[in-house]
């Protein structure tokens, strides 16, 4: 049943990897903020598919002044 339960978590972890990385590939960098409000993913999923992509190298994360700045590796 363990098992059951983390792999839904990972299966969610990768659909939200998935919604991140089509936003940015359509729509361009984006503020972590803008894609929390654009995003039907709570602020926990959204922080666990930016992992996801940086793990997977395929995000750079640059701190802004005020926030930080996703955008698609070329």
């Amino acid at each position: 049943m363990a098992t059951d339960v983390l792999d839904a978590g990972v299966d969610t972890i990768g659909l939200a990897a998935g919604q991140i990385w089509q936003y940015l590939h359509d729509q361009g960098p984006a503020a972590v903020s803008k894609l929390v409000k654009d995003l039907d993913l709570t602020r926990d999923q959204l922080m666990q598919g930016l992992g996801w992509l940086a793990r997977e190298d395929k995000i750079l994360i640059q701190e802004g002044p005020r926030s930080k700045v996703v955008a698609l590796k070329l």
